[in-house]
């Protein structure tokens, strides 16, 4: 049987006043519970550990004396614990671990964290670019504190917030022909060598995007990196379809982009942020917070492209 911590603060508490009953009376409990935990005690040692004397309580004999001092320590580190850790889960400092499947998380994540952490030098950040499942996964098992993810095939026991949802819209060198329009179809993309982003859930939302048109397009490249996405169309390899953008128009190699929202209705991708809702630490729900508000600030429609983000002087679609 195993001796709980219980058991070891009434044993210590007794030997310190050498009297049961007033044990029992500092720790508010029968003194039945102080006697039958010095007795669990003794059994599972197989040791006196105390004398008892009917007129003058009980007293220690050398090993219980040696086992209480044991006890205060146990109990004393244990008390420690206690206290680190609600000044670890109350702080805003400490490690925070983000697991993150957001193609564009580079262009808000550290301002997020820079502008809502008063003393960034106290928190050790970790960063972790990931798949979707992966990111799951490591908020499930410990891994993450936050993940930043798309809220597609979501685990049924992961409680997540969306934080915007994202509509699909096309990425072109600045000087192609269609970067004049307020807008393209996607018959119109499906006519230009198109480059992919192949990524778990974004590969296949693309190409579902595809399958009522009368036209498949052109795959001119794969990549795995929204960077490298980018980097091929200001080359010229192509076309893309995206649904978050980063703050710059020009691509590492660069090259000037357009941005230009579709006209066809067509399913957004939702970015989620998820954390442990039920003991999360200050430090999280901090970051969470400046998270959600982020993205609740009117300014932030720039991480998305709609109709009304459209270049001076552009001319409808169709037209020129």
């Amino acid at each position: 049987m195993a001796i709980s911590l219980r058991a070891m603060s009434y044993f210590v508490t007794a030997l310190r006043h050498g009297n049961i009953a007033r044990a029992a009376g500092e720790l508010n409990i029968a003194a039945s519970a102080v006697s039958a935990a010095i007795d669990q005690i003794e059994a599972e040692f197989d040791l006196t550990l105390v004398t008892r004397q009917r007129a003058r309580g009980i007293q220690a004999t050398a090993s219980g004396q040696a086992i209480a001092r044991k006890f205060e320590r146990l109990l004393e580190e244990y008390r420690a614990i206690l206290a680190e850790t609600e000044d670890l889960k109350q702080a805003l400092s400490g490690t925070l671990r983000i697991g993150y499947y957001a193609p564009i998380a580079p262009a808000f994540l550290p301002r997020i964290l820079r502008q809502s952490l008063p003393d960034p030098g106290a928190v050790r950040l970790e960063l972790e670019e990931c798949d979707n499942i992966r990111a799951q996964d490591g908020l499930l098992n410990g891994t993450y504190d936050i993940i930043l993810f798309v809220s597609e095939d979501v685990r049924p026991m992961i409680e997540y917030d969306v934080l915007i949802d994202a509509p699909a819209y096309c990425l072109l060198p600045r000087e192609h022909d269609l970067a004049r329009h307020t807008s393209v179809t996607l018959a119109q993309i499906a006519q230009e060598p198109l480059v992919v982003l192949n990524r778990p859930v974004a590969a296949a939302y693309y190409a579902g995007l595809f399958k009522d048109a009368r036209r498949a397009p052109q795959i001119a490249a794969y990549a795995s990196s929204t960077e490298m996405v980018r980097s091929l169309v200001g080359a010229g390899h192509g076309v893309a379809i995206l649904n978050m953008r980063p703050r710059t128009d020009v691509s590492y190699g660069g090259d000037d982009l357009a941005t230009l929202p579709i006209a066809d209705p067509l399913p957004a991708l939702s970015l989620a942020i998820a954390y442990d809702r039920s003991r999360p630490r200050r430090l999280v729900q901090h970051v969470v917070d400046a998270c959600r508000a982020h993205f609740a600030h009117p300014d932030q429609d720039r991480s998305i492209v709609t109709s009304n983000l459209t270049a001076p002087g552009a001319t409808p679609p169709g037209a020129g």
